[in-house]
């Protein structure tokens, strides 16, 4: 009798076991998975290319080429703030848009202050130990022309197990030179989470 116990402790608790394994599922980056509401890779990826695709079809883009002899702008990305109560990787946001803008083909993207730092140091390191037909020139760097900043700010409303997160992503570009703003744009993006009852 205390063997047959014994046998069937030993089924509940490997049941248990098994009931609170952890399971993992190979899935397409593509795929839209959004578990707990928050900004996550998807809103990132989409956000990106509706805001540089909404920047490069208005008017600077031909204006700069039409006032340097068809001369693409050459476009850094700034600093992106994080207004919101979330931990948002803005690291990946600002590289989804720099992906979009270089891929784009219609304008030129400069490199950002920690690359060029790293650059720098490459070329400084070559004036001395590459040869001299190949190490590349000091004080040659091309500057860019406009800078994209921005902010992703966040409102909650929330009611017993209701809520919704409202996003908007504020941007802007500013010509470096004249220090004048020539494009702004906007995306927002609202999320309605119901959580599941409390059960007793």
């Amino acid at each position: 009798m205390k063997r047959m116990a014994g046998l069937v402790l030993t089924a509940v608790i490997v049941a248990g076991m098994a009931g609170c394994a952890m399971e993992v599922k190979r899935i397409s980056p593509d795929e839209v998975v959004d578990l707990s509401g928050n900004w996550n890779d998807t809103d990132s990826q989409l956000v990106a290319e509706e805001m540089v695709k909404e920047a490069l079809s208005r008017p600077w883009v031909a204006q700069h080429m039409k006032k340097h002899a068809g001369d693409p702008p050459k476009v850094i990305v700034g600093t992106i703030k994080n207004k919101t109560d979330e931990h948002i990787a803005i690291d990946t946001f600002q590289k989804d848009i720099e992906r979009e803008l270089t891929n784009s083909g219609m304008v030129e993207f400069v490199a950002g202050k920690g690359e060029r730092d790293e650059i720098r140091y490459e070329r400084e390191d070559q004036q001395t130990y590459a040869s001299e037909s190949t190490r590349k020139q000091m004080y040659a760097e091309t500057g860019a022309d406009y800078m994209m900043h921005g902010t992703i700010s966040k409102i909650t409303d929330a009611r017993g197990d209701k809520q919704t997160f409202y996003y908007q992503v504020d941007m802007e570009l500013t010509d470096l030179q004249r220090n004048i703003k020539v494009w702004f744009g906007n995306k927002k993006i609202k999320k309605y989470i119901k959580k599941p009852g409390a059960r007793f």
